[in-house]
């Protein structure tokens, strides 16, 4: 175009239309979008800058040469043959194609291809005027990945996952051997890890969960994060249902490898639910339902584990229905009871203390285990007004216990997470206590290992604030948690309390061994006792005796039994052992 605005320039008399060519020029080099103009011989005869910028292609690298030395090899013949037939019964054409560019790399384009003729109709030249999409196509890509993938963990979404196993079900209801395992997976106590670690870590959490669930999967197989801390997978293609089994187990010891955060180590598990096509269901609603519900039997049934949907589930979710209305009306009527179990000083044979246990039997459902409704009441909130009715019960049954005559034996009671982390909880404690007119001194104050983990200042500012109260204050259910005594120093800490895990184990196992005898050395240095709980057997409790555990705690020496039982344990204890009670 430059050589033929020369020529123009040579006779002046063309004033206007050099003024028009120079104008169309100047365009032509400034548009954004690339053009290339050819021969009715498809011979390139000059490009704009922007074909350059994005092809790569300088000007004289292209001319006389034809289009096709862009062509990426994406489409066939039979694609440009189509597109050609259409310019030449239209004059134009326009669509998407993919070329490529000097270094390579195959980018798509928007292209229209425009058919020039003569006065006399004839074809004398093509000009194809086209956009680079790659930006477009990049924020497309962007904008649908957000919308199947969840934004934390980097896996499909609640949609994405449901849409996926519509496809796959609707493939697999046309083959009869077709089965798929899902699994619906639930961290346990994320909530207290929240709670005490932050929300901070619970992302990290999620996202280093996920990532472990990836490695384990193949390309056929789906996972999602389902909501909050529960994820979903699907493994595709299974033979049998022991697959599955055998798949759950590698999740869990997968996530129950330890996270490393601040050079400490940390603790997670699982509770998982299976459910198998076309067994369980034939649609992706019911097999998560199903799948769902064994999850929630996995977590009833202790946590950690995995359970198989079962026809029996059904019935357990009407009646978690009944449970949560039953639990409401005990807590109306303060229908809980109160079993208390002794602790024992090991060197003196000396009752020292009790633990308060609650325990609960309902109208409707019986005696129900509190391995099933303090979980439920966590989960719910309501082991909040249960708390305060257990330290309420408490403090008028210590009225019993010293009219029997037994005024130096303190009452330790459970106190939740949840209940822990609630900005009013010191002042309902004190509220209890003076309604009773009792002193905080008779009182022990459990709480366990997680929910002091996070270590900040409310955390150490309430258990200083209790042991000014006059409460002793005890670790719970230790070395089940982040296994570190470093944090302990910070804390006003009078006991640990054994986790029975290690105890059960102590006498056969060397590892339980050498970490039950690392908590006693390190407790000591740091002027804490330490209480065994779970002892069962001689066996065992000489072997913490050995170790020079303080305090037993266990079936050795009594079950938990109501307070009448318990002056009667008492008495017996004094007549057998000469008085040896605390006092």
């Amino acid at each position: 175009m430059r050589e033929i605005l020369n020529n123009l320039r040579l006779n002046e008399k063309n004033g206007d239309l050099i003024h028009t060519i120079n104008l169309l020029l100047k365009v032509f080099e400034n548009i954004q979008e690339g053009i290339m103009v050819t021969d009715d011989k498809m011979k390139i005869l000059f490009v704009n800058s922007a074909f350059e910028l994005v092809t790569g292609y300088k000007r004289e690298e292209v001319v006389e040469k034809g289009p096709n030395v862009l062509q990426s090899g994406v489409h066939n013949q039979e694609f440009y043959q189509d597109m050609w037939a259409v310019i030449s019964k239209d004059g134009v054409w326009q669509g998407e194609i993919w070329n490529k560019r000097k270094s390579g790399e195959v980018y798509p384009e928007w292209l229209s291809i425009i058919e020039i003729k003569d006065q006399n109709c004839n074809v004398t030249n093509y000009c194809g005027v086209f956009t680079d999409l790659t930006e477009r196509k990049r924020v497309e890509e962007q904008l649908e990945k957000r919308a199947l993938t969840d934004s934390l963990t980097d896996v499909n979404n609640r949609f994405s996952y449901l849409e996926k196993m519509d496809i796959l079900l609707n493939q697999s209801s046309k083959f009869d051997n077709a089965q798929h395992a899902i699994f619906f997976l639930d961290l346990d106590r994320f909530k207290q890890v929240n709670d005490t670690l932050g929300h901070e870590f619970g992302d990290f959490l999620l996202i280093e969960v996920a990532n472990r669930l990836k490695k384990l999967l193949n390309s056929r197989d789906i996972v999602a994060r389902y909501g909050g801390d529960e994820f979903v997978l699907t493994l595709t293609d299974i033979r049998h249902p022991r697959e599955a089994a055998r798949f759950a187990e590698l999740i869990i010891q997968e996530i129950e490898k330890p996270i490393k955060l601040n050079n400490q180590e940390i603790f997670v598990s699982t509770s998982i639910g299976i459910s198998i096509y076309p067994h369980d269901g034939n649609t992706t609603e019911e097999l998560l339902n199903r799948s769902d519900k064994a999850m929630y039997f996995a977590k009833q049934s202790g946590r950690n584990g995995f359970s198989f949907y079962f026809d029996e589930l059904n019935t357990d979710a009407n009646r978690l229905i009944l449970l949560d209305s039953e639990i409401r009306r005990a807590i109306e009527n303060r229908d809980f009871e109160l079993y208390y179990q002794p602790k024992v000083n090991v060197k003196q044979n000396k009752i020292i203390g009790f633990e308060a246990l609650v325990r609960w039997k309902s109208e409707k459902l019986g005696f129900v285990s509190p391995a099933e409704f303090i979980p439920y009441a966590e989960e719910t909130g309501l082991i909040i007004p249960i708390s305060e009715i257990i330290l309420d019960k408490a403090c008028e049954e210590l009225v019993t216990l010293n009219e029997a005559g037994y005024t130096k034996l303190p009452i330790s009671i459970n106190i939740s997470s949840i209940h822990f982390q609630q900005t009013n909880f010191l002042e309902s404690i004190q509220k209890i206590l003076e309604r009773n007119n009792t002193s905080a001194q008779n009182f022990e104050i459990e709480v366990t290992e997680r929910t002091v983990m996070n270590n900040d200042m409310d955390t150490i500012s309430k258990l200083v604030r209790l042991k000014q109260l006059g409460f002793k204050i005890s670790i719970d259910d230790f070395g089940t948690g982040y296994s570190s005594l470093s944090y302990l120093v910070r804390f006003p800490v009078d006991y640990l309390k054994i986790d029975k895990s290690f105890i059960q184990h102590i006498v056969h196992l060397a590892d339980k061994q050498a970490i039950v005898d690392a908590i006693i050395q390190m407790a000591h240095r740091l002027n804490m006792k330490v209480i065994a709980e779970g002892v069962e057997s001689i066996q065992q409790l000489n072997q913490l005796n050995q170790m020079g555990c303080d305090y037993i705690q266990g079936y050795y020496y009594s079950k938990p039994v109501p307070m009448e039982e318990l002056i009667d344990f008492l008495q017996f204890w004094e007549y057998e052992h000469q008085g040896e009670i605390e006092s």
